[in-house]
């Protein structure tokens, strides 16, 4: 997750940094007293909850993150060649379906150009399908950008145990002042993050500065739901169950509590597609999930 307005980063080669100014103006309700003092809350939350996050993800949503997640990588649609930026993705989860996406979309092609040489030796057909195999991501690269050094400590761990390596950058980076140069990337998402920066419009400022002309925004969050009846037990589930199973599964009540919390005041699904068309963005538009559990908002850089 992201959090905050220091500049704490490491580039990587071919990575330059830019810097952007920052006012502090719409902030959460909680942030708005003490700016500076509360600046750095929710890193610390995500330092404090890194090692059981993926548990946690589990326990709460009951799996089903897992599904929201798959649905936002197929709306991506990624193809060989593709640079995805992934901003708050600490552990790791777009960036591996992103690479099990595209590496399948590359199999697929690689089948296809293999059934159109019939007439080759089977000495040809062995030596092209290893040279194109070599090359299974087709160039594709995901950077994973998140501020908070224990939750990418996570997702390296996981990505060496899984055996993630090709195609794989990690950047220690703050959303709000993101340490890439400009029109550098076709797809920015961020999952369960942008609730999460003390700035959501630098957000989407940085998101818009940082895509190529033709490039695609998606965002997957927590939203509103719309169904009153479900809405009340949403509620019920949320303030009375999470913070006990934040408790028990990872000794941290509070952390869970503030995560609950900051759900609520996140905006609702049209003020967002609002804040998105005014960071410069184009054809935005959102999808419920779940009946509004969840919410995917897209938008392109024209």
């Amino acid at each position: 997750m992201v959090f905050g307005l220091g500049r704490w980063f490491e580039t990587i080669p071919g990575i330059s940094v830019n810097s952007v100014s920052v006012t502090p103006t719409r902030l959460f309700p909680q942030l708005r007293k003490g700016y500076g003092k509360k600046l750095f809350l929710r890193r610390d939350v995500f330092e404090s909850v890194a090692k059981k996050y993926d548990v946690m993800n589990d326990s709460m949503t009951l799996g089903i993150h897992r599904v929201w997640k798959d649905i936002l990588v197929h709306k991506m649609n990624p193809s060989p060649g593709t640079l995805l930026l992934d901003v708050a993705g600490g552990t790791g989860d777009i960036a591996f379906r992103f690479i099990n996406y595209v590496r399948s979309v590359r199999e697929r092609q690689l089948q296809r150009k293999l059934r159109h040489h019939q007439n080759l030796s089977w000495q040809e057909i062995a030596e092209s399908y290893q040279e194109d195999k070599s090359n299974s991501l087709g160039d594709s690269q995901v950077v994973v950008c998140d501020i908070n050094k224990e939750m990418l400590k996570v997702g390296k761990q996981k990505a060496q145990h899984l055996g993630y390596t090709e195609g794989l950058s990690w950047v220690l980076g703050n959303a709000e002042e993101l340490p890439f140069d400009d029109d550098k990337f076709d797809v920015y998402t961020i999952a369960f993050g942008i609730r999460n920066v003390t700035r959501i419009d630098l957000a989407l400022q940085e998101a818009y500065r940082v895509l190529k002309p033709g490039g695609r925004f998606l965002c997957l969050e927590f939203s509103h739901v719309s169904n009153p009846l479900l809405s009340s037990l949403y509620d019920l589930y949320s303030f009375q169950v999470i913070p006990v199973l934040g408790e028990v599964i990872a000794g941290d009540w509070k952390s869970y509590q503030y995560l609950v919390e900051s759900i609520r005041h996140f905006p609702p699904q049209e003020e967002l597609k609002a804040m998105i068309e005014d960071a410069g963005f184009f054809k935005v538009d959102y999808q419920n999930l779940n009946s509004g559990i969840v919410a995917i908002h897209s938008g392109f850089k024209l």
